[in-house]
């Protein structure tokens, strides 16, 4: 779900970017340095999963894992998701650093937003609600970034509008999934290394 160069109008640049600044800011205010593996680690996990595309009627999907970054991280995603668009940037030109702050912010802001909402769930004891609130932070953080992506471009002038509105359509599949594997990611973790949910990374 990367913007390329060229295609964002100046203003949303400049949005995308001082919002980007302000969420990593705090992020790397508010974690703890010694959770630095575990902020490495998915960062590369969401580093992997979106380089990986499948090809969708005129666009690509790909998993994003910014339910399970944010239900970690917190705050912690901004920093780590940036990191993971720099390298791709850099490394393999998928989108670009005039337009990174615009990406990481609107993949890194759904994740701080399914950790406020839905981490109360997933610290439940209850199976049932650790798998309903890994679903709704994986599927809903999805569905979010998909709109902010859209409203980037819709905000970047009328030729861009039909793709914005195919980009949130193409995604439909990819939110199902998204949940499907967060929901299972959440309840492993609070079998095997609850600490990891428990944690209060914001």
């Amino acid at each position: 779900m990367h913007i390329s160069e060229g295609v964002v109008s100046a203003p949303v640049l400049g949005a995308g970017a001082a919002l980007t600044a302000v969420g990593v800011a705090v992020g790397l205010k508010k974690i703890d340095y010694q959770r630095l593996p575990v902020v490495a680690i998915l960062s590369a996990v969401f580093f992997v999963a979106s380089l990986i595309h499948i090809p969708l009627g005129p666009a690509s999907v790909h998993l994003l894992m910014i339910g399970l970054v944010g239900l970690i991280l917190g705050w912690g995603a901004f920093p780590a998701i940036f990191m993971g668009l720099a390298l791709q940037a850099l490394l393999f030109q998928f989108g670009g650093l005039l337009v990174l702050g615009v990406n990481t912010f609107n993949m890194a802001f759904p994740a701080l937003l399914a950790y406020l909402f839905f981490i109360p769930l997933v610290r439940k004891e209850n199976r049932s609600l650790v798998l309903v609130g890994g679903f709704l932070a994986g599927s809903l953080s999805v569905l979010l970034s998909s709109l902010l992506t859209a409203l980037s471009l819709y905000l970047s002038g009328e030729a861009f509008r039909q793709a914005a509105q195919a980009l949130v359509l193409a995604h439909v599949p990819v939110m199902a999934i998204e949940g499907v594997v967060t929901a299972l990611a959440a309840a492993f973790l609070k079998q095997v290394r609850p600490a990891m949910l428990a944690a209060d990374p914001s």
